[in-house]
C-alpha cells in the first residue's frame, strides 16, 4: 500500500503541474513594466506574454493586443514558446501513459511487470516535460534580468518577472517531482521483484527417482 501511496502522490503533483503549465502559458504577465529607479510613471502598467501584449491603465481598463506575426517575434520568445507547448503535450501524454501502469488502474492487470515498465516510462517523460518548462522559464527570466540589469536599457523599457514566470517555475518543479515518484517507485518494485523471484526458480529439486 506505501508503494501505490506514492505512486497515486507522484500522479497527483504531476496533474497539478500540468495544469499549472497549461496556465502559465496562455497567462499574459510573463514580464511586467517595472517603476525601479527613476521610473515612476503609474498611469499606465505595461506585461507581456508569449501571446499578447496588454496596457493596463489607472481608471481600470485593459487593452491587450495579440502578436500579430509569428516572424517578427525574438527567438527568445518562439523558443519559449515552443518548449512550453511541448512541455504540456509530453506531460499530457505522458499521464495518460501513467495512469495505464497506475496499481489502482484495471489496464494490464495480468501483466503486472508490464504494468510497472508502462508506469515507468510515463514517469520518465513526465520528467522530461518538466525539464522542457524549467528551460523555458528560466530563459525567458534570465533575458528579463539582463535587460534590467543592462545599463544601456531605458528606463521606461525595463522590466520585472510576472505572475506567470513563477506559476510556470512552481508547475515545473511539481511535474519533476511527480514523474521522479512514479520512477521510484516502479524502480524500487522491480529491484524487489529481481531480488526475490530467481531463487525460487534456482531451487530445483537435483534429480529424480524413477520406479
Amino acid at each position: 500500500m506505501a508503494n501505490a501511496g506514492i505512486q497515486l502522490l507522484g500522479f497527483v503533483l504531476s496533474f497539478i503541474g500540468f495544469i499549472g503549465l497549461i496556465a502559465s502559458t496562455i497567462m499574459a504577465e510573463w514580464k511586467l513594466s517595472s517603476y525601479a529607479g527613476d521610473n515612476i510613471i503609474t498611469a499606465q502598467a505595461m506585461y507581456e506574454g508569449l501571446w499578447k501584449s496588454c496596457v493596463s491603465q489607472s481608471t481600470g481598463q485593459i487593452q491587450c493586443k495579440v502578436y500579430d506575426s509569428l516572424l517578427q517575434l525574438t527567438g527568445m520568445v518562439q523558443g519559449t514558446r515552443g518548449l512550453m507547448v511541448g512541455a504540456i503535450l509530453l506531460a499530457g501524454i505522458a499521464i495518460l501513459v501513467a495512469m495505464v501502469g497506475m496499481k489502482c488502474t484495471t489496464c494490464l492487470a495480468e501483466d503486472q511487470e508490464k504494468k510497472d515498465k508502462v508506469a515507468l516510462t510515463g514517469g520518465i517523460v513526465i520528467i522530461i516535460a518538466g525539464l522542457c518548462a524549467l528551460v523555458g522559464t528560466s530563459w525567458y527570466g534570465n533575458r528579463i534580468a539582463k535587460e534590467f540589469y543592462d545599463p544601456f536599457t531605458p528606463t521606461n523599457s525595463r522590466y520585472e518577472f510576472g505572475k506567470a514566470l513563477f506559476v510556470g517555475w512552481g508547475s515545473a518543479c511539481f511535474t519533476i517531482i511527480g514523474g521522479a515518484f512514479l520512477c521510484c517507485n516502479c524502480s524500487s518494485e522491480g529491484s524487489g521483484k529481481s531480488s526475490r523471484y530467481p531463487p525460487n526458480r534456482s531451487a530445483a529439486p537435483p534429480g529424480r527417482d524413477y520406479v
